[in-house]
């Protein structure tokens, strides 16, 4: 979460445990009442289409199977999926696909996503299992049980009992990959091994997330720390994960305070290395200014997302844009009080517009709601919202739960065996 997150300091969006708290970015609060249920109408795009970025020699050919067709076919009742093998992946050290600081110019689009009607898709429920990624960044790599942990197999099982069908998965780059191009560190790779196998094999999808802002070491990935290390870390992840259709490559969680352009080579680059492995599981790619979907055609941290993201260049054409949205007055994720019932609604809609404009997919990676009457109705809506446009929506998971949270105004975690009262809401649009 901590969608508009200033310094990358969080441990989670919307964190108000050990790690500092972001501060608010600007955002304009709608006034107008919607209707969710309204039919949405889009209208014609102004935006500049970006070139496609090119991609580094060698990149393996792949076949891709349609998003939606992939996605309908996890949702069906399977057997349990077997825990990926131990074995590291190879390591890869591809450059930036273009050098930091280059102009970028719109120029003809990248391969848009097919599309279907604008309902009756399926989502994706679930959740983000916080803990691995609470290292605070000035003790990273941090100590197991100390600093962080992961999700235990009683909370997956608590939510796939619910319903839930997702599980994202935060964790700190630093603790995984402790130095640039080196291996994943054994012992870490057996815990993330253990909670992804678990959940994949209780028929759910995991999003492996490296919660880390587009910073290594509080350096900015692209600029301090070459391009080439997030790329390597991905080429180690993907052939490591590869083999199960059930994990989700979450690229990065909330880039922020850099170019847009800057962070769109390092994702393309790391796209690039997992591709070549021959991965082809679908990739999550986040925006600048921490992925906030009302901000997403801003310009007050630079080129927009909605001009320059349209630059992403996968081989497999199986992606689709992670983005958070937050429903406080900042849209920060730091706060009690939702603005009205219908903000998430409002917050979405010129995103949704662009998206399928632009025949492009997404995921709500991050939102919530805290223990309230506005809020609740504005998650009943925002949900809603979603589910009338899955034409867009692949799904969401909602922030956050996991072992380590206490009584965190947004938490999920079951308290006593007694469910959370936002369980409630969420429990009307799980598995539609």
């Amino acid at each position: 979460m901590c969608t508009v997150l200033v310094v990358l300091l969080a441990v989670g969006c919307g964190s108000v445990l050990p790690t500092p708290t972001p501060t608010a970015t600007p955002t304009a609060t709608a006034t107008a009442t919607l209707t969710p249920t309204a039919t949405f109408t889009p209208t014609a795009s102004a935006t500049p289409v970006p070139s496609a970025t090119p991609l580094p020699t060698g990149t393996a050919t792949i076949t891709a199977v349609p998003l939606l067709t992939q996605l309908a076919a996890f949702n069906s009742p399977l057997s349990p999926t077997p825990g990926p093998s131990p074995t590291l992946g190879a390591s890869a050290t591809l450059a930036a696909t273009t050098p930091p600081g280059a102009l970028f110019t719109p120029v003809a689009s990248a391969t848009p996503l097919t599309t279907t009607a604008h309902s009756g898709n399926k989502l994706l429920t679930g959740v983000n299992l916080a803990g691995a990624d609470f290292s605070p960044p000035d003790k990273r790599p941090g100590v197991y049980g100390a600093d962080y942990s992961y999700p235990t197999h009683a909370e997956v099982d608590y939510f796939v009992g619910k319903g839930m069908d997702v599980f994202r998965l935060p964790f700190n780059w630093e603790n995984l990959q402790q130095h640039q191009l080196a291996s994943l560190q054994p012992d870490e790779l057996v815990r993330l091994d253990d909670i992804v196998g678990y959940a994949t094999g209780q028929g759910a999808q995991v999003i492996v997330d490296p919660h880390n802002y587009a910073r290594y070491y509080n350096q900015v990935v692209g600029t301090d720390v070459p391009a080439a290390a997030l790329a390597d870390l991905w080429s180690r992840l993907a052939a490591h994960f590869k083999d199960n259709p059930r994990v989700i490559f979450g690229l990065m969680n909330e880039p922020n305070t850099m170019p847009t352009e800057l962070w769109l080579s390092d994702a393309n680059a790391a796209i690039a290395a997992i591709r070549q492995t021959g991965a082809t599981n679908l990739i999550l790619v986040p925006g600048n200014a921490w992925t906030g979907a009302h901000s997403w055609s801003e310009s007050w941290y630079g080129t927009p997302n909605a001009t320059v993201m349209l630059g992403v260049v996968d081989p497999a054409n199986h992606y689709a844009y992670d983005v958070h949205q937050y429903l406080d007055s900042d849209s920060s994720g730091t706060h009690e009080d939702c603005v009205s019932p219908t903000i998430g609604v409002e917050r979405l809609q010129s995103f949704t517009t662009w998206a399928r404009q632009n025949q492009r997919q997404a995921f709500l990676g991050e939102f919530a709601g805290a223990r309230n009457d506005t809020c609740y109705a504005a998650l009943d809506n925002l949900l809603s919202f979603l589910d009338q446009n899955s034409d867009v929506w692949l799904g969401w998971t909602y922030w956050a739960a996991g072992p380590r949270w206490g009584d965190y105004l947004f938490t999920l975690e079951p308290q006593g065996g007694v469910d959370r009262p936002q369980m409630a809401i969420l429990a009307k649009h799980i598995a539609r």
